[in-house]
């Protein structure tokens, strides 16, 4: 690339005066994004060409978008199209074009953006001058270093420059033939070597949050209630000469989804503050937007309220078990009926988990818990129950780069694997390499007549033998959490409590968390659509791309389940499950290409067997 003169030319303004803004950074914070609070800052990308300094920039800006934090960024090859075009790469103008920049940066940073400044900028004086521009107006500056080495960025080469700078082609190019100034004390040091795009936004997400750029809601930061390993035998010493008090199963369950971080940012049972924003908000408020439709929340009776009231900590005991440790706890009264009118729309004891609500404590408690150790259930299945970072873990293991999520609590038929699979479809055809399935069906508490747990998975487990999911590309998990059958509300939370896991995409379905109606005349309780018109207007999932459940029906001429086609509506049969049912029971086949024959011989010897008891 030839060097240019031009700065030699540049002549300095006089007679310039600046001007002060009316309209202060608070005020502009309060009315930009969707986070309130002025969170202008600029993050500075520094690196060799193919460090991966653009791509996580973009990335960080696509992934603060997404969660209604203004940002912008700024590339060194898009600057030099437009503002930067009479600059060259000798080191005079590189000085210049880093000093434009860094002012530009500092405009955004002022009007309330983060501005994602993504250059090469080689030099520690002109990455300290931009430092200087930023830090004479109170602005915060984040230095970057994305310190991967020449030999991989050699090796990526995307643009082909280093070929080209190795022959000689390219003069004055970065590494090759031009020195690159290793910075001295980078606000974040990044190795891209290795390590996906997601795992280095969230480093510098987490760094943001720290400095109070970012409220704790952006962070996808999975909050582990579990008292470690190394602390677990000093923490059950403690419990044990604490009062106490017995929860049930329910609870327990409950406490398990907060201990595993399912409802993060959660960090214990609700406090009343918390309650009331869940309840008429459908959202925690309080260090940005978290949806959290659901209230986990624990009751207790007047008489342990009595007994608890003046603790500073106390001990959740199940069948006697020490099991976790209230800190700090705060007690307010349990308004069951406008608890229920809020989360169910109802109040009836019809309706079987409103009757678990009327008949459970008349007061909650709320506080910090610490998990005394996982939460097993020795029923066979806990190598199923993988926590939020576990599942995490295998995701990267796969190297998945797309996660879709399917909530369940009913058996699969084959009209569910073909929206799975088609949905996998869509991903590869939009461009993911590897999306994975996570098939996780709802292993807590659900109303009697629903198929039982262990049916469930062994039915599950046998889909997948079948090969009408891919073992390959699916995680079978369990989803600790109970069924609250709270149609529209209750959704929110299945959706949110998936992307702890890093899920992206969550498949939707007809009536999600509904039942029908417990007084006559025979009708649901929920809207069937409703769940997933809410799904995608609901704040804080913007991050999670809903994926709307196809109709699927029984094709009689393809003898098989495809999506309904109105056209020639003749020619499908809807199976319901009252009469899927009544097959199994009789120990009937259903049509051919209904179910995967080893899963329904599992689904009928279950119904078969409740006609013997």
């Amino acid at each position: 690339m030839a060097e240019s003169v031009i700065s030699s030319k540049l002549r300095k303004a006089t007679n310039v005066f600046a001007e002060k803004h009316k309209v202060s950074r608070t005020d502009r914070g309060e009315v930009l994004g969707s986070k309130g609070g002025f969170r202008g800052c600029t993050i500075w990308f520094t690196g060799l060409s193919g460090a991966g300094k653009t791509t996580i920039s973009f990335a960080l800006e696509e992934y603060l978008v997404a969660r209604g934090i203004p940002s912008y960024g700024l590339d060194g090859d898009n600057v030099r199209t437009g503002l930067n075009k009479n600059l060259g790469f000798a080191p005079e103008d590189r000085e210049e074009n880093i000093r434009r920049v860094a002012e530009v940066g500092k405009l955004f940073a002022d009007s309330g953006v983060v501005a994602l400044c993504s250059f090469v900028s080689p030099y520690n004086k002109d990455r300290e001058l931009a430092r200087e521009l930023h830090k004479e107006v109170g602005l915060p500056f984040f230095e970057v270093f994305v310190s991967t080495s020449l030999e991989e960025c050699e090796k990526r080469d995307v643009k082909g420059l280093y070929k080209k700078a190795r022959a000689g082609i390219i003069k004055g190019f970065t590494g090759i033939d031009q020195p690159y100034e290793i910075p001295v004390n980078p606000e974040v040091t990044i190795n891209t070597e290795n390590r996906t795009v997601d795992d280095c936004v969230q480093q510098i997400v987490e760094v943001l949050q720290t400095n109070n750029i970012l409220p704790r809601s952006v962070v996808e930061k999975v909050i582990d209630l579990t008292v470690p390993e190394e602390n677990l035998e000093d923490a059950i010493k403690e419990a044990e000469d604490l009062p106490s008090v017995e929860i049930t199963k329910l609870d327990l369950q409950w406490l398990q989804v907060l201990g595993e971080g399912w409802a993060s940012p959660l960090t214990g049972f609700m406090r009343e503050r918390e309650f009331l924003q869940c309840q008429h908000f459908n959202c925690l408020l309080d260090d940005g937007v978290t949806n959290q439709s659901v209230p986990v929340v624990l009751p207790i009776s007047t008489a342990e309220k009595d007994k608890l009231s003046s603790c500073k900590q106390f001990t959740l005991r199940y069948n006697g078990v020490a099991k976790a440790i209230i800190r700090d706890p705060e007690f307010y009264e349990h308004r069951k009926e406008e608890r229920c009118a809020r989360q169910f729309g109802m109040f009836n004891d019809g309706h079987p988990y409103i009757k678990m609500i009327n008949d459970s404590g008349d007061w909650l408690v709320g506080g910090d818990v610490d998990v005394l150790g996982r939460i097993l259930w020795n029923d066979g299945l806990d190598q199923y129950r993988l926590t939020p970072n576990q599942l995490r873990a295998q995701f990267r293991e796969m190297h998945a780069d797309a996660v879709f999520a399917f909530q369940l609590r009913n058996p699969v038929h084959n009209g569910h694997a073909l929206l799975m699979n088609d949905c996998k479809r869509q991903l590869v055809e939009r461009g993911f390499k590897k999306p994975v399935l996570l098939l996780h069906p709802l292993g807590g508490w659900t109303k009697d007549d629903d198929v039982p747990l262990s049916v469930r998975m062994e039915q599950h487990k046998a889909i997948m033998d079948e090969g009408v999911l891919d073992p390959e590309s699916t995680v079978l998990a369990i989803f600790p959490s109970p069924m609250m059958y709270a149609g529209p509300t209750e959704v929110q939370w299945h959706a949110k409590a998936r992307m702890s896991t890093g899920a992206n995409f969550y498949i939707v379905g007809r009536d999600p968390a509904g039942m029908p109606h417990p007084d006559p005349p025979k009708r649901d309780i929920y809207e069937p659509t409703h769940g997933g018109k809410v799904l995608r207007m609901a704040p804080g999932l913007t991050q999670l791309e809903i994926i709307p459940f196809k109709v699927a029906a029984y094709d009689m001429k393809a003898k098989a389940m495809a999506f309904f086609d109105p056209h020639r509506k003749e020619d499908f049969d809807f199976i319901s499950g009252t009469r899927m049912r009544g097959l199994a029971r009789s120990g009937e086949m259903p049509p051919d290409g209904f179910m995967a024959p080893k899963a329904w011989t599992v689904l009928s010897n279950y119904y078969q067997s409740l006609a013997t008891k």
